[in-house]
């Protein structure tokens, strides 16, 4: 066992037992993004992309959220929900987009742009948020950025590829911050051409955090829960996701009888854009964070109240209708 990623805990233990136990006796709702391991994914409440999980947590009534996902994420629970604790199994589960735009940077290009509206992507600090005008996320941004005046300015960070995708379907032109995916950034298209050929007739969904030449192969390009809707739903039987390895596991339980495969990186297979910040995120860590009720997430006030301004905005902006997929009876 990798001590690293997995504490030590004692391998007699039922966890998913221990899970239940823990959750029930401390009146917690375990939240999980898609690009969890399956295994977290299965036992979790809900099962989500961004909007979906801050729905969620913006209408839990549990004393504790349990976020299985990267920092961020657990941030805006903690922002939405500021009463409630909220914890995450690893503290070290960031993310690239959020590394990429450093709060004291983006403020100062704030700043040097004040006729400009911000956007930014739900990938970012909670600093960040604070010197934002409205949170997108990639199910609701086209939506977002559609009910904002042609003649408005736009600032959109961090991720340049979401940003440029939008840009581009839009015609509008929009200043963005130079921040990306290093999961999205590893896919080859020369290997997803090759591996299109070899499966003629294959529908590509990607995520529009991909750069443009593999979103120009796709034929349907949306957030995490829209390519698994359109997965499941097309008639084809064999479909490339170009996105993190981990949707696939909701792909195959909703649709058992097709085929997924990952879209390859440059050495041909999928397993190099597996998120390395989702998965540091582990049962072993799941059960020891609701026995220990920590890592805690903990914001100061100032920034947490500046930052749910924009986050509140998005949940007003967005499509009413939410997608995020209970399944409070697995596991439970």
């Amino acid at each position: 066992m990798n001590l690293i990623n997995n504490p030590h805990v004692d391998p007699t233990l039922d966890l998913v037992a221990e899970i239940n136990r823990l959750r029930e006796e401390k009146n917690a709702v375990i939240l999980a993004h898609y690009y969890q391991a399956g295994e977290i994914q299965d036992i979790a409440d809900f099962v989500g992309d961004s909007l979906d999980l801050s729905r969620k947590a913006a209408e839990t009534d549990a004393d504790m959220i349990v976020f299985c996902g990267v920092r961020f994420m657990a941030e805006v629970a903690k922002i939405l929900s500021p009463k409630k604790k909220v914890v995450l199994p690893d503290l070290k589960a960031g993310c690239s987009l959020e590394d990429s735009c450093p709060p004291d940077e983006f403020e100062k290009f704030v700043k040097a742009h004040p006729d400009h509206m911000v956007l930014s992507y739900i990938n970012c600090s909670a600093a960040v948020k604070a010197h934002t005008d409205i949170i997108v996320t990639s199910s609701n941004a086209e939506h977002i950025v559609r009910q904002i005046p042609e003649d408005q300015k736009i600032i959109f960070a961090p991720d340049r590829h979401l940003g440029g995708f939008l840009s581009r379907k839009l015609g509008r032109d929009m200043l963005l911050w130079q921040g990306t995916c290093i999961v999205h950034e590893l896919f080859s298209e020369k290997e997803l051409v090759k591996l299109k050929a070899k499966h003629p007739g294959a529908p590509v969904a990607a995520h529009p955090e991909c750069p443009d030449n593999i979103v120009q192969h796709a034929d349907h390009v949306g957030s995490t829960s829209s390519i698994l809707k359109f997965a499941t739903e097309t008639d084809a039987d064999t479909i490339i996701v170009a996105t993190e390895p981990g949707i696939i596991h909701q792909m195959e339980k909703a649709a058992p009888h097709k085929t997924f495969i990952g879209a390859p990186g440059a050495d041909g297979n999928c397993s190099c854009n597996t998120c390395p910040f989702m998965a540091l995120n582990t049962m072993e860590k799941l059960y020891l964070c609701l026995r220990d009720e920590g890592p805690e997430i903990e914001l100061d006030e100032e920034t947490r109240v500046a930052a749910e301004k924009p986050l509140r905005k998005m949940l007003a902006m967005s499509p009413t209708l939410g997608a995020a997929k209970d399944v409070s009876a697995i596991g439970a």
